[in-house]
C-alpha cells in the first residue's frame, strides 16, 4: 500500500505543471551557472598550475554548483511538499482517506516516497552536471559522491519537514511559507552562535548546511548521516502522529 500511494503522489506530480515548470527553472538556473563555473575554472588553470597541491575541477565546479543546488531544494521542496495534506484537508478528501483501512504510517510514508522520489530525480539530474566533466578532466570521484548523497539526504530532510508542516494547516500557502521559514531557520542557526563555545557546538550540530559543508569537502561521517536520518525520521514520526490524533478526533 506504502508503495501505491508512493506512486500515485508521483504521477501526480509528474502530470502536474507545476512541477514541470520548477523542474525546468532549476536546472537551466544551474545549468548557467555550471557553465560560468567552467570558464572560471578554465580561465584559473593557469594559476593552478604553480600551486603545489592546487584544488581540482571537483573544489571547483562541483562543490559550488552543489552549494547552490542546495539553495534551490530548499525553495523547490516547500512548494512540492505545501499539498500533501493541506490540499486534502481543505478539500474534505483527508476525511475520506482516513476512514479507510490504511494506517496512518502507511500514508505518510507513501506520500513522502512519492515526492522524494521526484526529487532524488532531480538531485540526479544535478550531479550529471559535474559528472561530464570526467570525459576531459580528472574528477575526484569520492568528493563527487559525497556531494550527491549531501544533496540526497537535504532533499529527504526538507521533503520530511515539508510533509509535517503540510499535516498542520488547510491552507497550502501557509504550508509553504512556513516550511521554508523552519528550513531557513536550521540552515543559518549556527551564524547565531558566533563567539560562544557552548553554543557554537549546539547550533553548529542543528544546521542542516553544516554537516552538507563536510560532505562537499569529501569528510564523510556517520555523525552526518545520522542527523539527517534522525531528523526526517522525527518529522515523519510527527506527521504520522498528527493523523492518527486527527483520525482519533473522528
Amino acid at each position: 500500500m506504502i508503495f501505491t500511494i508512493a506512486g500515485r503522489e508521483l504521477r501526480s506530480l509528474l502530470l502536474s505543471p507545476l512541477a514541470w515548470t520548477l523542474l525546468a527553472v532549476v536546472q537551466g538556473g544551474l545549468a548557467w551557472i555550471f557553465l560560468i563555473l567552467v570558464d572560471e575554472f578554465r580561465n584559473l588553470q593557469g594559476r593552478l598550475g604553480g600551486l603545489e597541491n592546487p584544488p581540482g575541477v571537483t573544489d571547483l565546479v562541483a562543490a559550488p554548483l552543489f552549494r547552490v543546488a542546495a539553495w534551490c531544494l530548499l525553495l523547490l521542496a516547500p512548494l512540492l511538499t505545501m499539498r500533501l495534506f493541506s490540499e486534502e484537508r481543505k478539500t474534505r478528501t483527508l476525511d475520506l482517506l482516513l476512514s479507510a483501512p490504511v494506517g496512518a504510517a502507511a500514508i505518510v510514508l507513501g506520500k513522502y516516497l512519492g515526492v522524494l522520489a521526484f526529487l532524488l530525480g532531480v538531485t540526479g539530474l544535478i550531479s550529471l552536471m559535474p559528472l561530464t566533466l570526467a570525459v576531459g578532466t580528472t574528477l575526484d570521484f569520492g568528493k563527487l559522491f559525497a556531494g550527491a548523497l549531501g544533496l540526497a539526504l537535504l532533499a529527504a530532510s526538507f521533503t520530511a519537514a515539508g510533509l509535517y508542516l503540510s499535516t498542520l494547516t488547510a491552507q497550502p500557502v501557509i504550508a509553504a511559507i512556513s516550511t521554508l521559514g523552519l528550513l531557513l531557520f536550521l540552515c543559518v542557526v549556527d551564524a547565531a552562535s558566533s563567539g560562544r563555545e557552548t553554543a557554537q557546538g549546539l547550533f553548529g550540530y542543528l544546521s542542516l548546511l553544516r554537516h552538507y559543508d563536510a560532505l562537499l569537502l569529501g569528510l564523510f561521517d556517520s555523525a552526518d548521516l545520522m542527523y539527517y536520518l534522525l531528523f526526517s525520521a522525527a518529522c515523519i514520526g510527527l506527521a504520522i502522529q498528527r493523523l492518527n490524533d486527527g483520525r482519533l478526533r473522528d
